[in-house]
């Protein structure tokens, strides 16, 4: 049974591998055909190299025949002019070594060619394949990576394109050059003598119905292989990136024992199809062996048997030199058969990659540029926010699919309503705060403005143009985006604060930075601003990691500002100090800022007020103060004026985290 023919429940993938087709005829064709040239080279040497090693075993019986026992003439010698042939024994010895010498220095270029052009071949399929498949992936919307570990990616884009890769170089350059090895050995046996060639062929069914066998056996092996390599993968990545939660925990001896519990599921997988290829292979020598000794005996009582009379039912003579090379070459002919077996598990392997690899490449997001999708040109900076619904999970709607964010409780089976109805307008150059409990949808509302998930309902038009209606890269080009998780590349700090806007000089790198006030921090680090951050920015402390974002936000130059949670790490003081530079960075453009702490938004032109989804307060801080509501709520307690909530919110958050709670058991469930 080939591999991925059958579903896998514990492949993550699995979805996506049954939606192709032919995947290795698409392989060939779309990535191969390009890269003929190399295939085409290492074909052609493999051929050569192949008939060229026959011919030392060949030339050795011709001669223990025509030079040593002078059984038969030399000038019967394979393709040497008679004017070339010397008359003295020595003479034709020394022509004997020289031809074998030339075939081992021949075949040792044809050796070259081939290794380069398969190489050539299979390595420039895989670059191809990995950075295709990894642009396909980053164009997918966040619902799709919300469902996926990093592990399992990283799984597809290195051990599966690897394994591509190994079949492209190892399995077809062993396809060709043991079918020529078992075509060229087979019509040499045949050419001296087809009786004894049919005693050296028996044990091939033998092989053939034994390499079957083992094929069925380890195929549902290497699918369970596979799928606890992932599962490892998927716990390292994991613990790696919550290393310090782990230390701070003191659960490292909890993660031990969870990386030991996987690492053994795939010890015990693994081990199983090791155990089973480790019995083949004995298997096979077995029966090499017992075709070995068969053709060994029949043809040395052959040899033995006076002229003329030939052993039990065989008829044709063989002479000593003859033998000598059918032995020679039966040792290079039953090995090679067996190796078969191995060339078709490569392929059942690569097949069930390409599938997962191709899979991973169609997949198509929700979120998906028009045909006819024009570039945005932002004038004012207006946005209107026009009746707008969104759910995670799958929408009644045909429309966007999407994963979770900003505490917002996900539900596949039974999508939840995130916003209803949200409904509000920004004028250009305005800024406008977003206000309301955890998991109330505000983190929502700003990605679905830079299409991170597109709407079920309703639409976000800026300066009057749907969304939808642009390009991808022109709308998120006129937004820059902090988020409350700061995210920092592995390099150095300029690096990071010049990302995506890598052209811009250091003295512009270094006024974002004071803008942002990172710049004294900065010039603190041991280098300065080439200073590496470490992976994630590990080396830094939350606030500074927030900095070097605002930082890298001010030097972009947006025509929209969004900032979610964007001083949320930083100290009161730091908070004041970036919330000035804030104000003349917000001056002429549109912003969008989340904050749980109202004092940085207080001076905002509109607070919006969020909770279950929707607006349910909106106006200036005075405005909202006056009316007593959840924004007063919130502005008391934060202000200390009052101790908690009142009952009604309380019992409100309540209801929401028991709907949370009900959806996360549903998900355990299923």
């Amino acid at each position: 049974m080939a591999a991925g023919s059958l579903p896998d429940e514990d492949d993550p993938f699995e979805e996506q591998r049954e939606r192709v087709e032919n995947p290795m005829k698409r392989l060939f064709l779309v990535y191969g055909r390009p890269n003929i040239s190399y295939l085409v080279v290492g074909i052609l040497s493999s051929i050569g190299a192949r008939l060229l090693d026959l011919l030392p075993p060949i030339l050795l019986g011709f001669a223990i025949d025509a030079i040593f026992r002078q059984d038969k003439s030399f000038a019967a010698i394979w393709l040497v002019p008679d004017a070339w042939i010397p008359a003295s024994q020595e003479g034709q010895l020394w022509l004997t070594v020289g031809i074998i010498g030339g075939a081992f220095a021949v075949g040792a270029l044809f050796h070259w060619t081939r290794n380069w052009g398969f190489n050539a071949f299979a390595q420039n399929i895989q670059h191809e394949i990995r950075t295709d498949t990894y642009d396909a992936m980053q164009r997918l919307d966040m619902d799709f990576f919300a469902d996926k570990q990093t592990g399992e990616l990283l799984s597809i884009l290195s051990n599966d394109v690897n394994r591509l890769e190994r079949f492209l170089n190892d399995g077809i350059n062993s396809l060709f050059r043991l079918s020529v090895m078992v075509l060229g050995i087979a019509g040499v046996l045949f050419y001296f003598n087809w009786q004894l060639a049919l005693v050296a062929l028996l044990p091939v069914p033998l092989i053939a119905l034994f390499t079957y066998i083992f094929i069925r056996t380890i195929q549902p092996k290497y699918k369970e292989v596979r799928s606890t390599v992932g599962a490892v993968n998927s716990r390292l990545e994991n613990n790696l990136g919550g290393i310090s939660v782990i230390k701070a925990s003191t659960t490292e001896s909890y993660e031990s024992e969870r990386v030991d519990e996987v690492s053994m599921d795939y010890f015990d997988a693994n081990w199983d199809a090791i155990d089973t290829r480790i019995k083949f292979f004995p298997g096979l020598r077995v029966l090499a062996g017992i075709g070995f000794v068969t053709t060994f005996l029949v043809g040395g009582l052959w040899v033995l048997s006076e002229p003329g009379d030939a052993p039990w039912i065989f008829t044709e003579p063989i002479s000593v030199g003859e033998f000598v090379t059918f032995i020679l070459l039966t040792q290079r002919f039953i090995w090679p058969m067996a190796q078969f077996g191995q060339i078709i598990n490569m392929y059942q392997r690569a097949r069930a990659s390409s599938a997962r690899v191709f899979g991973l490449m169609d997949e198509r997001g929700r979120v998906e540029e028009s045909l006819d999708a024009k570039e945005l040109e932002v004038s004012e900076g207006a946005v209107e926010y026009d009746d707008v619904s969104f759910s995670y999970g799958e929408p009644a709607a045909d429309t966007a699919d999407a994963g979770a964010t900003d505490g917002d409780a996900v539900d596949d089976s039974t999508p939840e309503q995130i916003l209803d109805s949200v409904d509000f307008e920004v004028e250009g150059g305005e800024t406008v705060a977003l206000v309301g409990p955890t998991g109330a949808g505000k983190s929502t509302v700003l990605k679905l403005l830079l299409r991170l998930y597109d709407v079920d309902q309703g639409a976000i038009r800026i300066d009057g143009t749907d969304v939808r209606n642009v390009t991808l890269p022109s709308l998120r080009r006129q937004l820059a985006y902090v988020q409350q998780d700061t995210y920092l590349f592995y390099g150095s700090v300029e690096d990071n604060i010049r990302y995506g806007s890598f052209d811009a000089p250091r003295e512009e790198v270094v006024e974002a930075a004071k803008a942002a006030e990172a710049h004294e921090f900065i010039q603190n680090l041991p280098d300065g601003y080439d200073t590496e951050v470490g992976e994630r920015g590990v080396k830094l402390s939350g606030g500074q990691r927030q900095r070097i974002a605002i930082a890298r936000a001010v030097l972009k130059d947006p025509k929209i500002l969004v900032l979610d949670e964007a001083t949320s790490d930083v100290d009161t003081e730091t908070e004041m100090l970036i919330q000035r530079s804030l104000d003349d960075l917000t001056a002429e453009r549109t912003t969008f800022a989340i904050a749980h702490r109202l004092s940085t938004i207080k001076d905002a032109d509109q607070i919006l007020v969020f909770e279950g989804g929707q607006i349910v307060e909106r106006g200036t801080h005075e405005d909202l103060l006056s009316r007593d509501g959840l924004y007063a709520h919130l502005w008391a307690v934060q202000a200390g004026e009052i101790d908690e909530l009142p009952d009604s919110f309380v019992e409100r958050a309540a209801e929401r985290r028991a709907r949370t709670e009900v959806e996360i058991e549903s998900e355990d469930d299923d």
